[in-house]
């Protein structure tokens, strides 16, 4: 196997990573965010259910430092990849917020608005894409 083909398969997961931890993300937020509608709705104290909002804040804690863990692995990869001399490959939204202007020129919604981030290079085999 070659590095490239290496490289190519560490990009592809780990933007599946990425993409389950940011997926994961929403839906506790959702999660978060229904709790004291429902309490209310329920008409319960607001006692009732405390401790369900904390585990809730508490997962969505959890998830933001996992995918800051994420993000170091991605730096990482990326630094050996330059080092090794490979290409870039680019998986995923290509604009990244550091790139001024955006690499695309045309930002998340390549120049569409509410359109879907630009897809770089390849389709993912990743069932439940994001993007």
């Amino acid at each position: 196997m070659s590095r490239e083909t290496v490289g190519e398969s560490l990009a592809i997961r780990l933007y599946a990573a990425e993409s389950a931890i940011d997926l994961a993300l929403i839906e506790a937020a959702n999660l978060a965010a229904m709790l004291p509608a429902a309490r209310a709705h329920a008409c319960l104290s607001a006692v009732t259910g405390q401790k369900a909002f904390d585990a809730t804040a508490a997962t969505i804690g959890a998830l933001a430092s996992a995918r800051s863990h994420l993000v170091d692995t991605h730096n990482t990869l990326a630094a050996l990849a330059r080092r090794l001399g490979l290409d870039t490959l680019a998986v995923g939204p290509m604009d990244k917020p550091e790139d001024r202007p955006p690499v695309g020129g045309e930002g998340a919604g390549g120049g569409r608005v509410g359109g879907p981030p630009r897809i770089v290079n390849k389709t993912l085999p990743v069932a439940s894409r994001m993007c």
